[in-house]
């Protein structure tokens, strides 16, 4: 999801810078302090999630974990993401600093997107609604990841658009590891803190008596 400096044209990447800064700004103006713990472990899980790269073309392969992001964070989702992405750049040489904001975008933009769409069936509280909701913003945002990225490209140069397509490509096997592992994620949270999830802790357990472990 990383997109190499020396790439994407100048008009891009000052667009991808706008767009995080507007997102950035947004996300810290509505984080509240309490948030402030639950933003500092998804960065880090989207640090560490992030650190084992497959190169693909002018871009890479590799977790995310931008839909759970996401589901939990909203808006906060971009601050959390811009310093996940700053670290890569700066103590692995992931990206860098000019495509800073375009990376940013790419995968907070989704998260954001995910959160609205499947924030509340995530909400209803039963294990199944949970499962279709984590696994959908798993694959949804690693699939409008890849998508941005290969605008990104395109809008760079007709030249890129045949590395745009191998990259949506090879894309494909991360968005079934995402969701499922983003299912696997939230359902756990249903069950030991539901109120992560934005849920009460009655209404993860209740839901016709079933709870998580039942629809």
């Amino acid at each position: 999801m990383h997109i190499s400096e020396g790439v994407l044209s100048a008009p891009v990447l000052a667009a991808g810078a706008a767009l995080t800064t507007v997102g950035v700004a947004v996300g810290v103006r509505r984080m509240v302090s309490e948030q402030v713990p639950k933003v500092a472990v998804l960065a880090s899980a989207f640090f560490v999630a992030s650190l084992i790269h497959v190169p693909v073309g002018p871009s890479s392969v590799h977790l995310v974990l931008n839909g759970v992001t996401g589901l939990l964070l909203g808006w906060a989702a971009f601050p959390a993401i811009l310093v996940g992405a700053s670290l890569h750049a700066l103590l692995f040489q992931f990206g860098g600093l000019t495509s800073l904001g375009v990376n940013t975008f790419t995968m907070a933009c989704p998260a954001l997107i995910c959160h609205y769409a499947f924030g509340p069936l995530l909400r209803r509280g039963t294990r199944r609604a949970m499962q279709a909701a984590g696994f959908a913003a798993g694959a949804a945002a690693i699939a409008l990841s890849g998508l941005l990225i290969c605008l990104c490209l395109v809008l760079t140069g007709e030249s890129f658009a045949e590395v745009a397509g191998l990259t949506l490509a090879a894309h494909l096997p991360v968005m079934v590891v995402e969701g499922l592992l983003t299912a696997s994620c939230v359902t756990f949270l249903g069950r030991v803190k539901p109120e992560l999830l934005g849920l009460g802790r009655r209404g993860a357990e209740g839901s016709g008596g079933a709870g998580p472990e039942g629809d």
